[in-house]
């Protein structure tokens, strides 16, 4: 599924890079929405994305137990990198919270070398699944962490380096 999210949200300067990163498996990736407890609901998820103009990069949380995400595919053990759904928050200049809703962002979970948790992240494996025992199930949470504005995927929602928010394109495809 992380590469076909690449495929999906990501504009062709972002697939450009990052498609060769995982189709050569450079990169290692899962796709992560689902919340422990929030199932599939997608518009009710807790995870967070908040802009920060200073610095051009978006903060990420999980700022509840029930914001973990629970259930990717390959991500307790082998991902370096997850597609996780955030709701998308802008700060207006009075602080007040802006929600333009759940997109998704790429993040580094693990080191690529080492293979040892980023800064911030906190992931792990969940176990055996009955009847599905070779599924590499796992769990994540993030704890402010940073990644840069280009990780944003932005082939329908982008933003820019001022916050400003903007429609690309037909978002009935999706």
């Amino acid at each position: 599924m992380f590469k076909n999210s690449i495929e999906t949200f990501c504009d062709e300067e972002q697939a450009k890079k990052w498609l060769p990163l995982t189709i050569n498996f450079d990169i290692l990736g899962c796709y992560a929405q689902t919340e422990l407890g929030h199932g599939s609901n997608v518009s009710g998820l807790e995870t967070t994305a908040i802009y920060d103009k200073k610095t051009d990069e978006f903060v990420l949380s999980t700022p509840t137990i029930t914001s973990t995400k629970w259930w990717p595919g390959d991500m307790g053990r082998y991902a370096n990198h997850a597609l996780v759904f955030a709701q998308l928050i802008i700060l207006d200049e009075d602080g007040e919270r802006n929600n333009y809703g759940v997109n998704p962002f790429i993040v580094q979970i693990r080191d690529r070398d080492t293979h040892k948790h980023m800064p911030g992240i906190k992931c792990g494996d969940m176990g055996p699944k009955f009847g599905y025992t070779s599924k590499d199930n796992g769990w994540l949470t993030l704890d402010d962490v940073r990644i840069p504005r280009e990780n944003m995927p932005c082939r329908f929602v982008k933003v820019d380096r001022d916050g400003s928010v903007s429609i690309q394109g037909d978002l009935r495809i999706i």
